[in-house]
Order: C-alpha cells, then structure tokens, then sequence
C-alpha cells in the first residue's frame, strides 16, 4: 500500500512463455495487477489486488490458482487507520477449492521516516473455505496479525518492501498460516523497474493432509503509473 500524496496507483505484469520438445509442451501465463485509489482529502485509500496463475504440461499442472483481494484504508489518526476487506481464492496445488474471508481491524504505523515506514496490523476475519474435493466445508474463525515494512534508498531509488502475516484460529493457535513475501524493486525509468519477489505460504492444518506450503522466487519486469 502506498501511503504518499500519490491518488492513483497502478502496476502489472504479465507473461507468456509456451515451449514443444518433440511433443512435450510446457505453457505458463502469469498475471498480476495492484492499483490503489484515494479520496481527495487522501484519508481514505481504496486497494485492489489480482492475480491469476497457470503453468502446465502434457500430463500435469505446476501451477493452477488466482487470487482476488480487495480493501479499504481509513485513517483514524497519524498513527492509527481502520481497515476492512474482503478476498477470493483458488489453488489447486495448495488443495484449495475455495476460500472466501472477510475482515476488519486497525493498522498501527510504528516508524515514520522519510525512507523507512514500518506497520503493524491486527484483524479478525470470518473464514469459509473447501479443500480438495471433498464435500466438507469449513467456517472459521481468526486473526490475522501483520507486520510490513518498506525502505526506500534515495541514491539507487531501489525500493525494498516485505510483509509476514500470521493467522491463527481463536480456538485452536496450532491451527494457523504464516505468509513471508520479500520485493526488491530497481527502476529502469519513471515508468519501468526490474522486480525481483520472494514468497512463502506454510499452513499448519489441513483436512487428510499433514501440511501445506509452498515457495517461489520471481524475477521480471513491471509497469508503473
């Protein structure tokens, strides 16, 4: 989230690559957009985030999920904002057939420096979720803790930003997720920089399945307005 006089926001990516080796192909198309919009008075912001992601061959996909993610940003004062959202997923690698959640609570901005913001969120969130196959559905409820950081370094202009979320259930804290992601941006010119993004899900519990996690490493290039 961009916390600046900026109103409008936006950046995206976008890939295709497809290969054929004597019959055995490998296709993967990956798309990502973030945008943000602020009142005119900039107390209050309005982000939208998406993705959607497909990596497969012959006989197998790598890669088959989208996430849609959408929130709102109310400043309360200079140190505090209330937030809520609401968020769509599907992975089918990660045995998600559905999660639907929504959520609200207060972002807490513990440093505040010309190059370095730093924050701590807190929030309950309802939680309804299918995994896999199965005809079983889930209702549950959670916190969802975070901290998120960015420093930006004046001389390069390189832009560093990371966030760690952690989302236990009330009545069970061995049932939780943690979420890492690490993005280091070098801008080319105003409007294009090259992206290099490190990710980490791990969730504790599910259904017929000990664990869940995944990670993933990204280099590109991205667009902004």
């Amino acid at each position: 989230m961009q916390v600046d006089s900026v109103r409008f926001v936006l950046k995206s990516d976008l890939l295709f690559d497809y290969s054929n080796n004597n019959g055995d192909y490998l296709s993967q198309f990956t798309a990502n957009i973030s945008t943000q919009i602020k009142s005119k008075d900039l107390k209050r912001i309005y982000m939208f985030i998406g993705s959607y992601n497909t990596e497969r061959s012959k006989d197998q996909d790598f890669q088959n999920s989208f996430f849609l993610h959408l929130r709102l940003n109310q400043k309360i004062s200079n140190v505090f904002r209330f937030e809520a959202f609401i968020q769509d997923q599907y992975n089918a690698l990660l045995n998600i057939n559905k999660r639907k959640l929504v959520g609200a609570g207060l972002r807490f901005k513990f440093i505040s420096t010309p190059n370095i913001k730093a924050y701590f969120g807190n929030a309950y969130m309802y939680e309804h979720e299918k995994i896999d196959d199965s005809e079983t559905e889930y209702y549950n409820n959670r916190n969802s803790s975070y901290v998120s950081f960015t420093i930006n370094f004046p001389k390069s202009k390189v832009n560093l930003t990371e966030t760690f979320y952690f989302q236990p259930k009330y009545s069970d804290i061995s049932n939780h997720r943690v979420f890492q992601q690490l993005q280091a941006q070098f801008p080319i010119n105003k409007s294009l920089s090259f992206t290099t993004q490190f990710t980490y899900f791990y969730n504790s519990f599910v259904p017929g399945i000990a664990r869940d996690y995944s990670s993933d490493l990204s280099l590109g290039l991205s667009i902004n307005i």
